[in-house]
């Protein structure tokens, strides 16, 4: 199963369609609409613009077709969902097209303007829509028949999961599930599954398997009396990228906690992302434009810190320090340097208002947030966003998780130079 080849599928296909679907408005744009155009060309391959067109156009739709996140999850597509979000994605963009190009038309009359929307509408939708609906089908033909499959691992080894995999084994069309072994949840001592599949571990063990084993799906299959174990699975599933399904049977305790959506019988699929992709694309492409702005603007400041951070107090001027980042990474976190220099000789300490390891000059840093100017650029490098919870030291997020597992809950976000906690309660 190649993803990079079936996402060169889709964008070969996006780019021939919307490349044929221009050059078809431009020919109706030209002769049609344009009263003048016939007067200085003969054939619409004359005007320079078709060919800046047919460059810029069709480069124009895949961006936008990737930030939408129309490349992702590309072998789990339906042509129900694709036909809703083609509509959707080709108004949004003929819309734009329109007022960029089209709008300062000479036209003949405003009724133009409608019909060369709607043709330019159809035309794109038409032909792009038909690419994508054979692509689809092709590929969803080779999941039913299992050409194509995803590692999938069973959480629970009792009847309810016995008959689950046994259901989804024995249909006639497969819905793409490569089951590669179970994990128990520590709860049942039935082991029904042990003469199908492999044992691999207990759930504990969940985030090593994926690592290892390539794991795509991973389906929750309790009984009533282990719905307590979910939690604790879900929560080992936190900082990974799978795919999660789970049996109806505990949709009673999810609802309301997480978003779901009905998908092949019988299980339910649990969307653990926060935001849709195009979200998380524009919220990119805001961290990185502010940081490069803050960056610029605050340059004298950046110098004025610098020196007066090696003015205060021998040592470096830059303080690094190892932070949990977004699904457990580990990054480094770049602060001017405020404390004296080995203040964390003895072990990692909070800090406080009155910490005597924080230097005059610190003091006023941390007052004002001048430390954290450096973090800009750790926004750049795609470490940390603008806004979100604030990262910590894995020394206290292995206590914190201990204590509070549902703190992995933050790590599906990327930390954040600010967040309410901060501006709430300060430096800890």
């Amino acid at each position: 199963m190649n993803k990079n080849l079936q996402i060169a599928k889709y964008v070969i296909a996006d780019y021939i369609t919307a490349l044929f679907a221009w050059s078809l408005f431009f020919f109706y744009r030209k002769y049609y609409v344009d009263p003048y155009f016939l007067e200085h060309y003969t054939v619409v391959f004359d005007d320079p613009k078709f060919f800046y067109g047919i460059i810029v156009v069709p480069i124009f739709w895949l961006i936008l077709y990737a930030i939408s996140g129309q490349y992702r999850k590309i072998y789990r597509k339906s042509r129900l969902k694709e036909l809703g979000h083609t509509l959707s994605i080709t108004l949004i963009g003929v819309l734009i097209i329109f007022f960029v190009l089209i709008l300062d038309d000479v036209i003949r009359s405003y009724k133009s303007y409608y019909q060369s929307f709607i043709v330019l509408f159809v035309l794109h939708f038409s032909f792009t829509y038909l690419a994508r609906f054979l692509l689809t089908s092709i590929t969803n033909n080779k999941i039913h028949h299992r050409k194509i499959g995803f590692n999938t691992v069973m959480v629970g080894c009792n009847g309810n999961a016995l008959s689950i995999f046994q259901e989804i084994e024995n249909q006639p069309l497969s819905p793409g599930n490569k089951f590669i072994g179970f994990v128990d949840a520590g709860v049942s001592e039935e082991n029904l599954l042990d003469h199908y599949i492999p044992h691999l571990g207990t759930y504990k063990d969940l985030k090593r398997i994926v690592d290892e084993h390539k794991v795509e799906e991973v389906i929750i299959a309790f009984e009533r009396s282990e719905k307590d174990a979910v939690e604790r699975v879900i929560t080992e599933l936190e900082e990974t990228n799978v795919v999660i399904k789970i049996a109806p049977i505990m949709q009673d305790i999810l609802l309301g906690s997480v978003k779901t959506s009905s998908i092949y019988s019988p299980l339910i699929e649990i969307s653990t992302n926060l935001m849709p992709a195009w979200q998380m694309v524009v919220k990119r492409a805001m961290d990185i434009v502010v940081s490069l702005i803050a960056i610029i603007v605050l340059s004298p400041v950046f110098l004025f810190t610098a020196i007066g951070v090696k003015l205060s107090s021998p040592g470096p001027i830059l303080y690094c320090q190892p932070r949990v980042g977004l699904r457990g990474k580990i990054f480094k976190m770049v602060k001017f340097r405020s404390m004296y220099q080995d203040a964390e000789s003895n072990g990692p300490q909070l800090s406080s208002k009155d910490d005597p390891r924080i230097t005059p000059f610190g003091k006023i840093m941390r007052q004002y947030r001048l430390d954290e100017i450096p973090q800009f650029f750790t926004v750049l490098k795609g470490d940390m966003s603008l806004v979100g919870p604030r990262p910590e030291r894995p020394y206290y997020i292995e206590q914190i998780i201990q204590k509070m597992p549902h703190y992995k809950l933050l790590l599906k976000v990327k930390p954040g130079i600010t967040s309410w906690g901060q501006v709430k309660f300060g430096y800890a």
